[in-house]
């Protein structure tokens, strides 16, 4: 699959998706920073690419976007443009009506920021993960509610959070990864002296 079929493959995935330099939770520009900023305001699931990661998708979407910089957000396959126009829409209120329109909810699949959403109502702070396409999906989710919880908790957890798509039929395969952030090791102890 070519770069460009990748491209064009999630543009027509997700419904809103946002290419920023690095991820919702920890963006690596002021750019991005803000863009993900507007759009957790608004409370609209997003999916998103880091181009960090993905050299190949930020030396192509350029040329397909006719767009040479990042932060680009997308709304059904079209650009909506980079972060002062995403700013400057969220401004004037033209860019609310323009997400709330992507919600279907008689939509056939699931998408992966529906998922992704469902999952951070009841873990907000967790780090989600999500591959695969249609109603088959490959779910990782680290979280710090995790910590010391045995696996079958964890997963139990994550998947209370999906019961409505599941039981729907919209989402029917799920292959699911949990894990709680790795503890930091601890400082080594200053040495105590004692002298008589």
């Amino acid at each position: 699959m070519s770069t460009q079929d990748i491209i064009e493959k999630q543009l027509a995935d997700n419904a809103v998706i946002l290419y920023m330099k690095g991820v919702p939770t920890a963006p690596e520009c002021g750019f991005s920073a803000k863009a993900v900023g507007i759009l957790n305001t608004i409370n609209i699931p997003f999916a998103y690419v880091d181009v960090l990661k993905a050299p190949f998708i930020r030396e192509k979407l350029p040329k397909i976007s006719k767009w040479a910089t990042f932060p680009q957000l997308f709304i059904n396959g079209e650009l909506v443009g980079g972060c002062d126009i995403i700013e400057s829409m969220f401004n004037d209120g033209s860019l609310l009506p323009m997400l709330q329109a992507t919600i279907k909810t008689d939509s056939e699949t699931v998408t992966h920021s529906e998922v992704s959403m469902l999952i951070s109502k009841v873990y907000p702070k967790a780090k989600i993960s999500i591959e695969g396409q249609g109603c088959d999906l490959t779910i990782s989710v680290e979280s710090e509610d995790f910590a010391g919880l045995p696996l079958v908790k964890q997963h139990q957890g994550v998947m209370a959070t999906l019961n409505e798509v599941l039981a729907s039929g919209r989402l029917h395969a799920i292959t699911l990864k949990t894990s709680a952030p790795e503890a930091q090791p601890a400082a080594p102890a200053g040495l105590l002296q004692i002298q008589s």
